[in-house]
Protein backbone atom coordinates (compact mmCIF):
# COMPACT_ATOMS: atom_id res chain seq x y z
CA UNK A 1 0.00 0.00 0.00
CA UNK A 2 1.00 3.53 -0.73
CA UNK A 3 -0.24 6.59 0.37
CA UNK A 4 0.56 9.84 -1.34
CA UNK A 5 0.23 13.71 -0.33
CA UNK A 6 -2.33 13.51 1.44
CA UNK A 7 -3.94 16.26 3.02
CA UNK A 8 -7.14 16.70 5.32
CA UNK A 9 -8.69 19.05 7.44
CA UNK A 10 -11.58 19.58 9.56
CA UNK A 11 -13.96 22.48 9.27
CA UNK A 12 -14.89 25.00 12.43
CA UNK A 13 -17.75 27.22 13.00
CA UNK A 14 -15.22 29.80 13.01
CA UNK A 15 -12.11 30.80 12.61
CA UNK A 16 -9.27 28.96 10.07
CA UNK A 17 -9.71 24.90 9.76
CA UNK A 18 -7.60 22.76 11.44
CA UNK A 19 -5.18 20.84 9.70
CA UNK A 20 -5.00 17.76 11.27
CA UNK A 21 -3.09 15.50 7.95
CA UNK A 22 -1.18 18.01 6.08
CA UNK A 23 1.28 16.11 3.40
CA UNK A 24 1.28 12.55 4.65
CA UNK A 25 3.12 9.69 2.34
CA UNK A 26 4.24 6.72 3.76
CA UNK A 27 4.36 2.94 2.55
CA UNK A 28 3.18 -0.63 3.85
CA UNK A 29 4.35 -3.78 2.39
CA UNK A 30 2.65 -7.16 2.28
CA UNK A 31 3.25 -8.98 5.53
CA UNK A 32 4.23 -5.30 7.11
CA UNK A 33 3.05 -4.04 10.30
CA UNK A 34 3.63 -0.32 10.67
CA UNK A 35 3.14 1.35 13.87
CA UNK A 36 2.09 5.08 14.11
CA UNK A 37 2.87 6.67 17.16
CA UNK A 38 2.61 10.50 18.52
CA UNK A 39 1.45 13.03 21.42
CA UNK A 40 -2.34 13.01 21.58
CA UNK A 41 -3.90 15.43 18.67
CA UNK A 42 -1.07 15.15 16.09
CA UNK A 43 -3.52 13.59 14.14
CA UNK A 44 -3.13 9.89 14.25
CA UNK A 45 -6.47 8.86 14.05
CA UNK A 46 -7.70 11.05 11.56
CA UNK A 47 -5.00 9.76 9.17
CA UNK A 48 -7.07 6.60 9.86
CA UNK A 49 -10.42 7.79 9.03
CA UNK A 50 -8.73 8.59 6.01
CA UNK A 51 -6.23 5.69 5.01
CA UNK A 52 -9.77 3.37 5.84
CA UNK A 53 -12.04 5.39 4.09
CA UNK A 54 -14.43 6.24 6.61
CA UNK A 55 -13.73 9.96 7.11
CA UNK A 56 -16.89 12.03 6.97
CA UNK A 57 -17.31 16.03 7.58
CA UNK A 58 -16.43 17.90 9.16
CA UNK A 59 -13.06 16.11 8.56
CA UNK A 60 -12.20 16.86 4.30
CA UNK A 61 -9.89 15.48 2.40
CA UNK A 62 -8.46 17.90 0.25
CA UNK A 63 -5.29 16.23 -1.28
CA UNK A 64 -3.78 12.90 -1.97
CA UNK A 65 -3.98 9.19 -3.05
CA UNK A 66 -4.08 5.78 -2.44
CA UNK A 67 -2.26 2.80 -4.37
CA UNK A 68 -3.11 -0.32 -2.95
CA UNK A 69 -2.82 -3.70 -4.84
CA UNK A 70 -2.07 -2.47 -7.83
CA UNK A 71 -5.20 -0.12 -8.01
CA UNK A 72 -5.19 3.50 -7.25
CA UNK A 73 -7.61 6.28 -6.26
CA UNK A 74 -8.12 9.90 -5.47
CA UNK A 75 -8.96 10.62 -1.86
CA UNK A 76 -10.55 13.62 -1.99
CA UNK A 77 -14.36 12.09 -3.68
CA UNK A 78 -15.38 9.68 -1.09
CA UNK A 79 -18.55 8.99 -2.97
CA UNK A 80 -16.23 8.15 -5.98
CA UNK A 81 -14.63 5.36 -4.05
CA UNK A 82 -15.39 1.83 -5.62
CA UNK A 83 -17.71 -0.10 -3.01
CA UNK A 84 -15.65 -3.16 -2.57
CA UNK A 85 -12.99 -1.04 -1.22
CA UNK A 86 -14.46 -0.67 1.93
CA UNK A 87 -13.88 -3.79 4.19
CA UNK A 88 -12.53 -5.77 1.38
CA UNK A 89 -9.29 -3.31 0.43
CA UNK A 90 -9.05 -1.60 3.61
CA UNK A 91 -10.61 -2.36 7.47
CA UNK A 92 -10.83 -0.39 10.46
CA UNK A 93 -10.71 -1.56 14.02
CA UNK A 94 -11.62 1.59 16.20
CA UNK A 95 -10.79 3.15 19.27
CA UNK A 96 -12.45 1.55 21.92
CA UNK A 97 -13.86 -0.99 18.93
CA UNK A 98 -16.16 -3.60 21.85
CA UNK A 99 -18.33 -0.99 22.54
CA UNK A 100 -19.54 -1.48 18.56
CA UNK A 101 -21.59 -4.39 19.92
CA UNK A 102 -24.81 -3.95 20.22
CA UNK A 103 -25.84 -5.00 23.77
CA UNK A 104 -29.33 -5.81 23.07
CA UNK A 105 -28.32 -8.42 19.86
CA UNK A 106 -26.54 -11.48 20.25
CA UNK A 107 -22.96 -11.33 18.22
CA UNK A 108 -23.88 -13.70 15.29
CA UNK A 109 -26.50 -10.95 14.99
CA UNK A 110 -24.00 -8.05 14.60
CA UNK A 111 -22.05 -10.86 12.19
CA UNK A 112 -24.67 -10.30 9.86
CA UNK A 113 -25.55 -6.86 9.65
CA UNK A 114 -21.68 -5.84 8.98
CA UNK A 115 -21.08 -8.88 6.42
CA UNK A 116 -24.45 -7.82 4.72
CA UNK A 117 -23.76 -4.02 4.74
CA UNK A 118 -20.56 -4.78 3.00
CA UNK A 119 -22.18 -6.98 0.60
CA UNK A 120 -26.28 -7.71 0.26
CA UNK A 121 -26.06 -10.49 -1.55
CA UNK A 122 -24.45 -12.86 1.41
CA UNK A 123 -27.02 -14.62 3.26
CA UNK A 124 -27.64 -14.67 6.97
CA UNK A 125 -26.60 -18.39 7.20
CA UNK A 126 -23.41 -17.94 4.87
CA UNK A 127 -22.62 -14.80 7.32
CA UNK A 128 -22.39 -16.89 10.14
CA UNK A 129 -21.13 -19.95 8.80
CA UNK A 130 -17.81 -17.82 7.96
CA UNK A 131 -17.80 -16.44 10.82
CA UNK A 132 -17.79 -20.12 12.53
CA UNK A 133 -14.88 -21.03 10.18
CA UNK A 134 -12.84 -18.43 11.27
CA UNK A 135 -12.87 -18.78 14.70
CA UNK A 136 -12.42 -22.28 14.41
CA UNK A 137 -9.02 -21.16 12.54
CA UNK A 138 -7.94 -19.16 14.99
CA UNK A 139 -9.04 -21.41 17.77
CA UNK A 140 -11.75 -19.12 19.68
CA UNK A 141 -14.95 -20.75 20.95
CA UNK A 142 -17.73 -20.59 18.22
CA UNK A 143 -20.21 -20.80 21.57
CA UNK A 144 -19.39 -16.75 21.56
CA UNK A 145 -21.84 -16.16 18.07
CA UNK A 146 -24.87 -17.06 20.28
CA UNK A 147 -23.74 -14.91 23.39
CA UNK A 148 -25.00 -11.00 24.26
CA UNK A 149 -22.05 -8.90 24.36
CA UNK A 150 -22.51 -8.80 28.13
CA UNK A 151 -21.75 -12.29 28.61
CA UNK A 152 -17.97 -11.53 27.17
CA UNK A 153 -14.99 -10.57 28.80
CA UNK A 154 -13.86 -7.21 27.14
CA UNK A 155 -10.62 -8.35 26.00
CA UNK A 156 -12.99 -11.02 23.66
CA UNK A 157 -15.40 -8.74 22.76
CA UNK A 158 -12.59 -6.65 21.26
CA UNK A 159 -11.34 -9.77 19.53
CA UNK A 160 -14.36 -10.86 17.64
CA UNK A 161 -14.90 -7.27 16.52
CA UNK A 162 -11.52 -7.92 15.36
CA UNK A 163 -12.41 -10.82 13.78
CA UNK A 164 -15.84 -9.65 12.27
CA UNK A 165 -13.77 -6.47 10.91
CA UNK A 166 -11.25 -9.03 8.73
CA UNK A 167 -14.07 -11.80 7.48
CA UNK A 168 -14.00 -10.07 4.04
CA UNK A 169 -9.94 -10.51 4.18
CA UNK A 170 -8.81 -6.79 3.40
CA UNK A 171 -5.71 -6.30 2.18
CA UNK A 172 -4.96 -3.94 4.93
CA UNK A 173 -6.83 -3.63 8.12
CA UNK A 174 -5.87 -0.02 10.49
CA UNK A 175 -6.04 -0.58 14.11
CA UNK A 176 -6.32 2.37 16.14
CA UNK A 177 -5.90 1.96 19.70
CA UNK A 178 -7.05 -1.17 19.90
CA UNK A 179 -5.86 -1.89 22.96
CA UNK A 180 -6.68 0.95 25.13
CA UNK A 181 -9.36 -0.33 27.11
CA UNK A 182 -7.70 -3.70 27.98
CA UNK A 183 -5.70 -5.36 30.64
CA UNK A 184 -2.45 -6.65 30.07
CA UNK A 185 -3.21 -10.11 29.29
CA UNK A 186 -5.96 -9.14 26.72
CA UNK A 187 -4.05 -6.42 25.22
CA UNK A 188 -1.43 -9.43 24.70
CA UNK A 189 -4.28 -11.60 23.24
CA UNK A 190 -5.38 -9.03 20.56
CA UNK A 191 -1.77 -8.73 19.89
CA UNK A 192 -1.60 -12.50 18.83
CA UNK A 193 -4.97 -12.65 17.49
CA UNK A 194 -3.65 -10.00 14.57
CA UNK A 195 -0.14 -11.34 14.20
CA UNK A 196 -2.33 -14.62 13.22
CA UNK A 197 -4.50 -12.99 11.14
CA UNK A 198 -1.60 -11.28 9.63
CA UNK A 199 0.35 -14.85 9.44
CA UNK A 200 -2.40 -16.70 8.16
CA UNK A 201 -3.00 -14.99 5.38
CA UNK A 202 -6.24 -13.35 5.85
CA UNK A 203 -4.99 -9.79 5.46
CA UNK A 204 -1.94 -8.42 4.00
CA UNK A 205 -0.76 -5.82 6.30
CA UNK A 206 -1.48 -3.59 9.49
CA UNK A 207 -1.00 -0.06 10.53
CA UNK A 208 -1.13 0.30 13.98
CA UNK A 209 -1.95 3.30 15.92
CA UNK A 210 -1.11 3.40 19.31
CA UNK A 211 0.44 5.45 22.62
CA UNK A 212 1.79 2.15 23.90
CA UNK A 213 5.26 2.23 22.43
CA UNK A 214 7.03 -0.78 24.64
CA UNK A 215 4.02 -3.22 23.00
CA UNK A 216 4.71 -1.49 19.54
CA UNK A 217 8.02 -2.52 20.08
CA UNK A 218 6.99 -6.38 19.70
CA UNK A 219 4.66 -5.70 17.09
CA UNK A 220 5.43 -3.47 14.39
CA UNK A 221 8.30 -3.99 11.64
CA UNK A 222 8.91 -0.03 11.41
CA UNK A 223 7.58 2.83 13.02
CA UNK A 224 6.37 6.24 11.90
CA UNK A 225 6.44 9.32 14.43
CA UNK A 226 3.99 11.89 13.75
CA UNK A 227 3.54 15.32 15.56
CA UNK A 228 1.53 18.42 14.46
CA UNK A 229 -0.35 16.58 11.53
CA UNK A 230 3.19 15.28 9.91
CA UNK A 231 5.59 11.98 9.86
CA UNK A 232 8.98 13.31 10.88
CA UNK A 233 10.37 10.13 10.88
CA UNK A 234 9.60 6.34 9.80
CA UNK A 235 12.52 3.53 10.55
CA UNK A 236 12.60 -0.19 11.54
CA UNK A 237 11.58 -0.61 14.84
CA UNK A 238 15.24 -1.34 16.31
CA UNK A 239 16.23 1.60 15.32
CA UNK A 240 13.98 3.85 16.03
CA UNK A 241 13.93 2.41 19.43
CA UNK A 242 17.60 2.09 20.14
CA UNK A 243 18.68 5.32 17.99
CA UNK A 244 15.89 7.65 17.31
CA UNK A 245 16.87 10.74 14.76
CA UNK A 246 14.73 12.85 14.77
CA UNK A 247 14.81 15.41 17.76
CA UNK A 248 10.60 14.47 18.76
CA UNK A 249 10.89 11.06 18.19
CA UNK A 250 14.16 10.99 21.04
CA UNK A 251 12.24 13.16 23.32
CA UNK A 252 8.96 11.15 22.84
CA UNK A 253 10.81 7.76 23.14
CA UNK A 254 12.78 9.30 26.17
CA UNK A 255 9.21 10.02 28.13
CA UNK A 256 7.74 6.83 27.69
CA UNK A 257 7.98 4.08 30.52
CA UNK A 258 9.07 0.90 29.79
CA UNK A 259 9.20 -2.34 31.11
CA UNK A 260 12.18 -3.45 29.89
CA UNK A 261 14.89 -4.07 32.79
CA UNK A 262 17.44 -2.12 30.19
CA UNK A 263 15.27 0.74 29.71
CA UNK A 264 13.91 0.88 33.53
CA UNK A 265 17.58 2.27 34.63
CA UNK A 266 16.99 5.42 32.25
CA UNK A 267 15.43 8.50 33.61
CA UNK A 268 12.19 9.09 32.28
CA UNK A 269 11.57 12.82 31.30
CA UNK A 270 8.88 14.76 30.02
CA UNK A 271 8.41 16.63 27.11
CA UNK A 272 8.97 20.46 27.32
CA UNK A 273 6.29 22.36 26.17
CA UNK A 274 3.14 20.99 24.58
CA UNK A 275 1.87 20.62 20.92
CA UNK A 276 0.91 23.46 18.80
CA UNK A 277 -2.30 24.67 17.38
CA UNK A 278 -3.35 23.08 14.26
CA UNK A 279 -5.47 25.76 13.00
CA UNK A 280 -2.34 28.04 12.86
CA UNK A 281 1.00 25.85 12.96
CA UNK A 282 4.36 27.38 13.44
CA UNK A 283 6.02 28.15 10.41
CA UNK A 284 9.09 26.19 9.47
CA UNK A 285 9.66 22.74 11.59
CA UNK A 286 6.48 22.60 13.69
CA UNK A 287 8.13 21.08 16.61
CA UNK A 288 11.14 23.78 16.62
CA UNK A 289 9.04 25.78 19.37
CA UNK A 290 10.36 22.27 21.37
CA UNK A 291 13.28 21.12 19.99
CA UNK A 292 16.69 21.30 22.16
CA UNK A 293 18.56 21.91 18.57
CA UNK A 294 16.91 24.35 17.30
CA UNK A 295 18.82 26.25 14.70
CA UNK A 296 17.70 29.57 12.70
CA UNK A 297 16.40 27.68 9.46
CA UNK A 298 14.10 25.63 11.51
CA UNK A 299 12.02 28.27 12.17
CA UNK A 300 12.45 29.97 8.01
CA UNK A 301 12.09 26.81 6.11
CA UNK A 302 10.19 23.44 6.19
CA UNK A 303 13.12 20.74 6.75
CA UNK A 304 13.83 18.65 4.48
CA UNK A 305 13.28 15.00 3.94
CA UNK A 306 16.80 12.58 5.22
CA UNK A 307 17.21 8.98 3.84
CA UNK A 308 14.64 6.87 1.61
CA UNK A 309 10.98 6.50 0.67
CA UNK A 310 10.43 3.78 3.81
CA UNK A 311 13.03 4.92 6.26
CA UNK A 312 13.48 8.79 6.38
CA UNK A 313 13.81 11.87 8.81
CA UNK A 314 12.57 15.20 8.49
CA UNK A 315 14.68 17.50 10.28
CA UNK A 316 17.69 20.17 9.52
CA UNK A 317 19.54 18.99 12.39
CA UNK A 318 19.31 15.71 10.82
CA UNK A 319 20.83 16.77 7.93
CA UNK A 320 23.76 18.71 9.38
CA UNK A 321 24.57 15.13 11.17
CA UNK A 322 27.67 13.72 9.21
CA UNK A 323 27.32 10.06 10.78
CA UNK A 324 23.21 9.18 11.33
CA UNK A 325 24.32 6.01 13.29
CA UNK A 326 25.94 8.29 16.02
CA UNK A 327 23.01 11.29 17.48
CA UNK A 328 23.09 11.66 20.63
CA UNK A 329 20.27 11.27 23.17
CA UNK A 330 18.30 14.58 24.15
CA UNK A 331 19.29 15.24 27.72
CA UNK A 332 17.16 18.09 27.72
Amino acid sequence: MILKNVHAHYETDHGPVVRAVDDVSLSVADGEVLGIVGESGCGKSTLASVISLTARPPLHVTAGEMVLDGEKITLTDQARIPQDWHGRKVSLLPQRAMNSLNPTARVSDFVVDVMRAHDPTILPKEAIEQALERLEQLSLPSRVLESYPHQLSGGMRQRVVAIVSTLLNPSTLIADEPTSALDVSSQKELVLLLQALLERGFIKRIIYITHDLPMLSNIADRIAVMYAGEIVEIDTTKSMIDSPRHPYAQTLIGSTLDPDPRVREHRIKGIKGAPPDLRKPPSGCRFHPRCPYIMDICSQESPPLVGTETNFCACWWVQKQTDATTFAKVQA
